[in-house]
């Protein structure tokens, strides 16, 4: 991977006393990881990421990493479409400054997720609700393509500090709280290929509605309104078919998931988390009540 030292914003450390040995001065108002021990986040996209930066076996670099990002150390992370900047507080009193850039996706090969991604309603229904597929990586495959960095060029990093490899641990923290991030947020990934979240959803309608057998492109039956006045105004009889189907719904808490989540939040327990089991325990209730059975109470 390519590298951007900073020499002429950084002077070189003698090599009797490396930087990367100094303890880092605290750092106020910092990204803290919520994770204080194990695996940065529980998604396996999230262990998918980590385990690209792991695979670069830097050693100790990845522990210090993970001390940086679980003090605070860094300061600041924007995600943008095929780059991640940062600011990281290290040794010295002026933060240093990191970027990740990932190889975007050109919109024809997008096109191609796309497609492969619309003949599941599954991964559809998941994607409109804020999750990711777990076997989402698949339709990569099948268009020829890769969702997570794999290739030569297809992930770069960079810092101006003295510290010669790459990456450096400023580099690796950042890197782990973007993998807590993405736990929460997956769609973050798509936006590093290239992809925002809305985008894809307008892709995946469009190519919905393209197909011969949409609902959209039926002509269906429409019955005149009646004349009457009184039968105009009046509800009349319920046919016993009218509500069709009924059942919980295949995602629990779909209109919250596609709400999204805050950047980096740090509250003490997601929203998603603190309503799921009211959804639930509605849903159950819900049914009963449409089906005609009594509860307890």
């Amino acid at each position: 991977m390519n590298r951007n030292r900073g020499r002429r914003l950084q002077r070189q450390e003698p090599r009797d006393n490396p930087p990367a040995r100094s303890a880092p001065l605290p750092a106020e108002g910092g990204i803290k990881a919520q994770s204080q021990a194990g695996d940065f986040g529980e998604s396996w996209w999230a262990g998918r990421w980590q385990a690209v930066l792991e695979s670069f076996r830097v050693g100790g670099r990845l522990a210090r990493g993970r001390l940086y990002a679980r003090q605070g150390q860094v300061l600041q992370i924007d995600i943008r479409e095929g780059k991640v900047t940062a600011q990281v507080q290290g040794s010295r009193p002026q933060p240093y400054k990191v970027s990740l850039s990932v190889r975007v996706l050109t919109t024809e090969q997008w096109q191609r997720v796309a497609e492969k991604l619309s003949e599941s309603a599954l991964f559809v229904a998941k994607l409109l609700a804020g999750e990711m597929p777990r076997d989402i990586e698949k339709a990569f495959e099948q268009a020829e393509l890769s969702l997570f960095p794999e290739r030569g060029g297809d992930l770069r990093t960079s810092c101006n500090c003295p510290d010669e490899a790459n990456p450096c641990k400023h580099i690796a923290a950042v890197y782990y709280l973007l993998g807590e991030e993405f736990d929460r947020d997956p769609f973050l990934l798509f936006r590093l290929r290239g992809m925002e979240r809305e985008k894809l959803m307008a892709l995946l309608s469009n190519l919905k509605g393209d197909r011969p057998n949409d609902a959209r492109n039926e002509t269906t039956r429409r019955e005149p309104l009646p004349c009457d006045p009184r039968a105009f105004w009046s509800l009349g009889s319920i046919p016993d078919d009218f509500y069709g189907e009924v059942d919980t719904p295949p995602v629990t808490a779909a209109l919250v998931r596609r709400l999204g989540r805050f950047p980096f939040w740090r509250g003490e327990k997601p929203l998603l988390e603190a309503v799921e089991p009211a959804y639930v325990a509605v849903s159950a209730l819900g049914l009963k009540t449409v089906l005609g059975e009594r509860g307890d109470e």
